[in-house]
């Protein structure tokens, strides 16, 4: 027991891996927007039963019009553009290199907190921001044959990656914004009781937010059919709710769990190390090739990451 948030973190990131990948595998099937819609979809339904659970009513309670306005632009900025742009990140460079890009997510989160809530934007992450974009850069550049750097990956396939991250940070300063404003919320004599279910209260907010988005680009575009043709397809439907289980329902629980028993700098470089451990899975599922390269810089922006919770 005297390790277990270690463990859990170990989970998480592995739980991490699992999704990135059967991500990319259910995008490949039905596209970006149908699997993000199913995946959101299905994550709110369970979130309702959780909440039913816990709270006795399935919608969250307690939070004010304010606080949920802020959750569900979180969730716009952060499931919709965020996760957009990630899967989209996926169909052009692999969820191995999308991955690689959301190390970039801290980076972007540090900035946004120091612009929104006027957060100290000291060496300290300037560092781990030095390093991460290193770890990076050694993975995207590379000398050609004339000896100048070129791009070893796709400029759009970069583009995507980097709106990811930056939806991602975005989206969680958001996200502490709303959660605050849900702990203010509370009636101060149940707040002990139910605090530590909030963040998933919160999260089913940001889940609506991104399922109702997609859900109405699949009807400006006319392809709500691409939902009921899925959901025949048993192979996919299997993808999915592992996606869902991995990803924004037991992913996100079990890294809220894991902040509990351990530091949570210690919980959170764990937890992104997804960027080295999908590199053999990928190897062995999309015929990726393994290069120094690619492991130096995903070790490195790894390590990048790390200092922004341990410096």
């Amino acid at each position: 027991m005297q390790y277990i948030g270690e463990l859990i973190s170990i989970g998480v990131a592995a739980s991490w891996t699992v999704a990135a990948l059967g991500s990319e595998i259910g995008s490949r099937k039905v596209g970006v927007v149908a699997m993000n819609a199913w995946r959101l979809g299905v994550a709110f339904l369970l979130s309702c039963v959780l909440m039913y659970f816990v709270f006795g009513s399935p919608v969250p309670q307690y939070a004010s019009v304010p606080t949920v306005g802020v959750l569900l632009l979180s969730g716009v900025i952060g499931f919709f553009f965020g996760d957009w742009c990630l899967f989209k990140s996926y169909m052009v460079i692999g969820s191995r290199f999308g991955m690689l890009f959301m190390a970039m997510a801290p980076m972007f989160t540090a900035f946004f907190a120091w612009i929104i809530l006027g957060q100290e934007l000291g060496w300290r992450p300037l560092l781990a921001m030095a390093v991460t974009l290193t770890g990076i850069s050694v993975v995207v550049l590379g000398r050609g044959k004339d000896h100048h750097l070129h791009l070893q990956l796709p400029t759009k396939g970069i583009l995507y990656g980097i709106g990811a991250s930056v939806g991602q940070g975005l989206g969680l300063v958001l996200s502490k914004i709303g959660l605050d404003g849900y702990e203010h919320d509370v009636p101060q004599a149940l707040l002990s009781e139910v605090e530590g279910m909030l963040p998933f209260a919160a999260n089913m907010i940001r889940c609506l937010a991104g399922f109702a988005c997609f859900m109405l680009l699949l009807m400006i575009r006319r392809q709500t059919d691409i939902l009921r043709t899925s959901s025949r397809d048993r192979k996919f439907m299997t993808i999915m709710l592992i996606v869902v289980l991995t990803g924004p329902f037991i992913g996100v629980g079990f890294s809220l769990m894991a902040i509990q028993y351990t530091a949570a700098g210690i919980a959170s470089t764990i937890q992104a190390t997804t960027p080295i451990l999908i590199i053999v899975p990928t190897y062995y599922l999309f015929k990726q090739p393994i290069t120094a390269r690619s492991v130096v810089g995903a070790v490195v922006s790894v390590v990048g990451v790390s200092l922004f919770f341990l410096l």
